[in-house]
Order: C-alpha cells, then structure tokens, then sequence
C-alpha cells in the first residue's frame, strides 16, 4: 500500500493590510502617494520657528495642544528671556507662567520647561542629547516630540505621529493601528529611513490644508485616485475647492 504523501509546507500567512491588498500592493500605493506630496509641499518643513536644538524642544514641548502659530508668537520673547538650559533651570515659575499663559496648560509647561533645563544641567551639561533614548527620558519630552528634534535638528531620521498624521495614514489606509508609536512603525515600514522625516511634514501639510478631521475637500484632493477613504468629505470639486487652506501655518 503506498504511503500518504505529506502535505507541502504552507506558505507563511502575509501580515493583512488594511484594505486588503497585497503587502508589495500597499508599499506602492503609499510611496506613489507620497511623490505626489513632494510635488505638492516641496518646501514642506517644520512649522515651529526656532535656531537652536534647545529652542526647537522648548517650541515643541508648547506646542501641545495648541496651534504652532499660537507658540511662534509667544517663543520669540521666552527665547529671550531664557536663552539656555540653565536659563530654564534657575527660572522663577511666576515670571515663565506669565510669559507662556496665552498657550493654554501653562502651569504644566511650566513644570516641564523648569525640569527640562535641571535634567540637561544635571546630566547633560546643559545641552541637548542628539539621540531618542536620552530624549525621551527628559521631562516633557515623549517620543512625538523626540522625533521632531531628531529629524529637524539633528537630521536624524524619524517619523512624528501627531493627530494630523495619525488621522491621515489611517484615512490613506496605510495602517489601522491607532497607537502613535505602532502607527510609527507601521508607516516606518513601508518608506526608506532617508524619506521619514519629510514624509511627516507633508503628511502634515496635507492634513492642514486639504484633509481636514471633520470635512476633507475630496473633491480637491490630489490623492483622491489612490486614497480608499475618497468620499468622507465632499466630491463635488467646486464644493471641495471652498474648504481649503492652502496658507502657512507658521
């Protein structure tokens, strides 16, 4: 009697994309996409106004849960005021609250600013470490704000998942996952290290001006052809071309 054959070994399961399409699929779907946003923002960068590594944290460690317009015009005179770590350090909390009270959570900002300049005194002789495993250990800094200074200070690569980035790689079906760092590194993977930290900016950008949270102008939309989420906002182009904002949010 001849013996059964033994089944072939069966091909490991890909991981599901969120809509479906092969892995290769989605790779090409989302780097297409983002060379239509370099032609879109090329001059794309960060919105935060800053010279400095130490001013840029400051910028973004304020920039929570408020507009970065609204932190550009409160930083020039803090910048002043308290023009390095020891500044921050030695600062009087009543003088800082007072200066930064229009950004809203001032009193929080305020703790995290004094401790951030006492942790850079203490452990890094008043300047800014240059990699995410020293960052994220400051106060105030987690890894979102880690990787804005990396990537617009230090030129190191890193993906920033804000609520704009978030909203859209989800739209764009890039990704399902809703927490910010599996987000990061699940858009991480589908892009060389060399494009993450423009790919955050015009990720951005888009999200300010064309794909808005509550009524994205689909209609006018440059992505529309490649994006699965087309018809959430209006489709009519006309219609669509009255919710735009195509300023600058500095």
């Amino acid at each position: 009697m001849p013996r059964d054959t033994p089944d072939a070994p069966s091909a490991p399961a890909e991981n599901p994309t969120p809509t479906g399409e092969s892995r290769l699929a989605l790779v090409r779907r989302a780097r297409r996409m983002y060379r239509e946003l370099v032609e879109l923002y090329p001059d794309a960068h960060c919105e935060l106004n800053f010279t400095t590594p130490l001013e840029l944290l400051v910028a973004t460690i304020l920039s929570a849960q408020c507009t970065d317009k609204r932190v550009n015009q409160v930083t020039p005179a803090l910048f002043a005021r308290y023009p390095d770590a020891e500044a921050y350090a030695s600062a009087r909390r009543e003088e800082m609250e007072e200066v930064i009270r229009p950004l809203g959570f001032f009193r929080a900002k305020t703790n995290s600013l004094i401790g951030l300049g006492q942790a850079l005194c203490e452990q890094h002789g008043g300047e800014v470490p240059g990699n995410l495993s020293d960052l994220v250990k400051l106060p105030g800094v987690g890894r979102k704000t880690a990787n804005v200074l990396l990537g617009n200070a230090f030129d190191v690569p890193g993906i920033t998942v804000d609520t704009h980035f978030g909203r859209l790689v989800r739209r764009f079906k890039w990704t399902d996952e809703v927490d910010p760092v599996k987000v990061e590194h699940a858009v991480g993977d589908l892009f060389p290290p060399r494009d993450w930290t423009m790919l955050s900016h015009r990720v951005v950008w888009h999200g300010r001006r064309v794909c808005h949270a509550r009524k994205p102008a689909c209609g006018a939309c440059d992505l529309a052809r490649w994006c699965p989420s087309f018809g959430e906002g209006p489709t009519d182009p006309d219609t669509a071309a009255g919710l735009l904002r195509m300023r600058s949010f500095a």
